[in-house]
């Protein structure tokens, strides 16, 4: 991955110390902005505009963290923050450091601003660099459940967490990657996209292809619940066999025994469900023979 080397903006002593307070304020808080602030909080910084655009979703934002002030608009209080993390979408992003540059018309030389987004580098937060914050991105690749319900939330223990900016900006995303358990990636601004298509395919994708294969088994009989319990011990166990054989080691299945015939049987059976499934087999059985170097 190409290196990245950031400009120094000047003003990393002033930074430095304004830090030391460790107050945050976190604009947009969904999943991601929820499950940060509230262990960030654990870490000992002090939460303080939560920002979200209800007063309904601030204050159940702000219940769900255990700590902040619930705010349904953008306000001067989040800039007096040491350090500010948008946590909102991708595509608003842009929109809301326009909005904070526009908050604050003097220099915010003692702030940091960090973007929680793993597709977008830096370059989003450009109206407040040029106010003389120091901005970056902090994204870890760790996936966060929608649901309350969810067993446990996420670990962050030991989960890389990809990191890029201005100098200051990414010494302090370093060291909350560091007070979060995450092992903190150093990586080109450049290269964001393809470090999100990566969890892409890690993540949402897989979910598609297992939730496509207990379709599959529903259709033959199985209960949710059988499915569930065929599949995901199947799943599990090439995920180790990867880990611990590598991909040739670990691939097995008909591609993988050059087994035509089985081929051709699955194509025939997916022909009767919607087109996405042969289409997701045909391309995925290419996928299989170009990167594990096998020919059909």
């Amino acid at each position: 991955m190409r290196s990245f080397r950031a400009r120094s903006f000047g003003t990393s002593y002033a930074t430095t110390a304004m830090v030391r307070k460790k107050t945050l304020a976190i604009v947009g808080a969904g999943r991601a902005g929820r499950e940060l602030g509230r262990r960030l909080a654990g870490c000992g910084w002090r939460v303080g505009a939560v920002v979200t655009r209800s007063p309904a979703t601030a204050r159940a934002a702000v219940r769900a963290i255990g700590a902040g002030k619930p705010c349904s608009r953008l306000v001067p209080e989040a800039l007096d923050a040491a350090l500010i993390l948008v946590a909102t979408p991708d595509d608003a992003i842009a929109s809301v450091a326009r909005e904070l540059a526009k908050l604050h018309r003097s220099s915010l030389a003692r702030r940091v601003v960090l973007h929680a987004s793993g597709a977008l580098g830096s370059e989003a937060l450009a109206p407040l660099a040029r106010r003389g914050a120091a901005v970056g991105s902090f994204h870890p690749m760790q996936t966060f459940a929608r649901s309350a319900a969810a067993s446990r939330p996420a670990s962050l223990e030991g989960i890389t967490i990809a990191i890029e900016g201005q100098r200051a900006a990414r010494r302090l995303a370093a060291r909350l990657a560091r007070e979060l358990g995450g092992l903190p990636i150093v990586m080109d601004r450049r290269s964001k996209a393809a470090y999100h298509a990566a969890g892409a395919f890690a993540s949402p994708h897989l979910l598609a292809l297992l939730e496509a294969g207990v379709c599959l088994l529903e259709s033959a009989g199985f209960h949710r619940r059988q499915a569930l319990g065929a599949l995901l011990p199947l799943a599990r166990q090439t995920l180790e066999n990867y880990r611990q054989l590598g991909p040739r080691g670990a691939w097995t299945g008909p591609v993988a025994r050059g087994d035509q015939a089985t081929i051709r049987l699955h194509e025939r059976e997916l022909k009767k469900w919607p087109a996405e499934y042969l289409a997701a087999y045909r391309a995925l059985t290419r996928l299989q023979t170009k990167l594990l170097g096998m020919r059909k």
